[in-house]
């Protein structure tokens, strides 16, 4: 009889796990959110560093985890931390580490700009190789809007419209000291070549107009782009090379159009890069001596000390922004207990520098418009 009432007992206690108030409808419970949007860091290595794509994964709890566009809308913004002639930093919010890279592949191989492609030498007696010069040369920036310009294919003629042209001759006489050639003594030929083609043909009329390695119509300096802004390197002081006295350098070079994924030479930064924003949470509080080691176990100064009165001090996060994954927080014994370490997983820091040639506000509107070129061009597809 008591087995009875005991198997009763337990049918009327039976209930739905869909009725617990522990597992809320639409949302997740705060230990599978932590683990959606963090990537937590141990002082081992990050755990949870996959992102979940799948549309159903938290379908059991009434939450939608696929992509929406109204979602994307709503929750997406750029936010300019700082912007200076050379770099730009910003934060991107609401994206997928996959756009992310993708932005900035984008700005390092797919922005085109004008680098020098073609190095005619008349002379070089200096120490440096024929090719070594060449390469140097390749890779100083030209400052000069590439959008003006036109590619370069292997039928086209060297033009005013897809080429640029610069000479260099210098020359450190006998009894001087050594000389410095550095990028300011590339001087701009706005009307084409000035170096002649050698003829193969000796009955030409000698009357003729000599052939040079361009064909210009009409001198770049009367284009309006270029009458009140010459083209010439970007930084003055790059050097290209020294010389001893009696050696010389004469050479001409063209630049053309060209992008990253060719050469590294037309690649318009010197880095992009992102980072995750990273999120440094104490657990509890930290108080007097723990508070003074633990600000002195940072090295970039995460952390400062709050005074409470009366002798007491108290750790806070200061500067979370900082933070370098370094984990030097969570070492020793129970520091893990009372800070953790996390980065924020749609959200970006990023980081353009510029080589100079355009702007890196300029390069950040390009490199969207590809990037917005290339979704068009998959729909299209799909479609």
């Amino acid at each position: 009889m008591a087995g009875k009432e005991e198997g009763r007992g337990e049918e009327k206690n039976k209930f739905s796990i869909w009725d617990l108030p522990d597992v809320p409808m639409g949302q997740l419970p705060p230990h599978l959110e932590l683990q959606r949007s963090r990537v937590l860091c141990n002082k081992d290595a990050p755990i949870h560093t996959e992102s979940v794509q799948y549309s159903g994964a938290y379908a059991s709890m009434g939450l939608d985890n696929s992509l929406r566009l109204d979602h994307f809308c709503h929750n997406f913004r750029v936010e300019v931390v700082r912007l200076t002639d050379e770099d730009m930093e910003f934060d991107m919010i609401g994206i997928d580490a996959a756009i992310a890279n993708a932005f900035r592949r984008i700005l390092i191989a797919e922005l085109p700009t004008m680098a020098i492609e073609k190095v005619l030498i008349a002379n070089n007696t200096s120490i440096i190789q024929d090719e070594v010069l060449a390469h140097r040369l390749g890779l100083i920036p030209i400052s000069v809007d590439p959008r003006l310009f036109e590619y370069m294919t292997e039928n086209d003629q060297p033009n005013e419209k897809n080429t640029i042209v610069f000479k260099l001759h210098v020359q450190c006489k006998r009894g001087s000291p050594r000389f410095t050639v550095k990028s300011d003594d590339l001087k701009w030929l706005p009307n084409g070549s000035e170096l002649v083609k050698e003829s193969r043909n000796a009955t030409s009329d000698s009357s003729s107009k000599p052939e040079t390695y361009t064909s210009f119509s009409c001198s770049q300096d009367t284009l309006s782009e270029f009458a009140k802004n010459p083209i010439a390197p970007r930084h003055p002081d790059i050097i290209i090379a020294k010389l001893g006295p009696g050696q010389e350098i004469e050479l001409e070079v063209h630049a053309v159009k060209g992008m990253g994924k060719t050469h590294a030479k037309w690649s318009p930064v010197a880095t992009a890069w992102y980072r995750m924003l990273p999120e440094v949470v104490l657990l509890e509080e930290v108080e007097d001596d723990l508070a003074e080691e633990l600000k002195s176990k940072c090295p970039v100064n995460v952390f400062d000390i709050e005074d409470l009165g009366k002798g007491r001090k108290r750790a806070t996060v200061a500067r979370p922004r900082a933070c370098t994954l370094c984990r030097e927080c969570i070492r020793g014994d129970e520091w893990e207990k009372r800070v953790a370490i996390r980065r924020v997983r749609d959200h970006f820091i990023f980081t353009i520098e510029s080589t100079g040639a355009l702007p890196p506000e300029v390069l950040f509107t390009e490199a969207v418009k590809i990037l917005e070129d290339k979704c068009e061009r998959v729909i299209t597809e799909l479609s």
